[in-house]
């Protein structure tokens, strides 16, 4: 009897966005926001939206899907 394998990778590429386009208030780790600020790097919040963070993150709703994990976070 004679076996093959594939060896697969599968690379993914976070899209960055400018972090006003869907106009959500996101949770992030807070060891990242300060080096984005600093440094402009991208962040990733709970929901997994990779953006710049630029906006005041008080003038806009909080992300539902990130509200949702953040509470199911609580209940542990």
């Amino acid at each position: 009897m004679t076996f093959f394998t594939t060896d697969t990778e599968t690379i993914v590429k976070p899209t960055v966005e400018d972090g006003d386009h869907d106009r959500f208030s996101h949770y992030v780790k807070k060891d990242e926001i300060l080096p984005s600020t600093i440094e402009g790097t991208p962040v990733k919040a709970l929901c997994g939206k990779v953006w710049v963070p630029t906006r005041d993150p008080k003038r806009y709703p909080v992300c539902p899907t990130c509200k949702e994990i953040m509470e199911s976070l609580s209940n542990d």
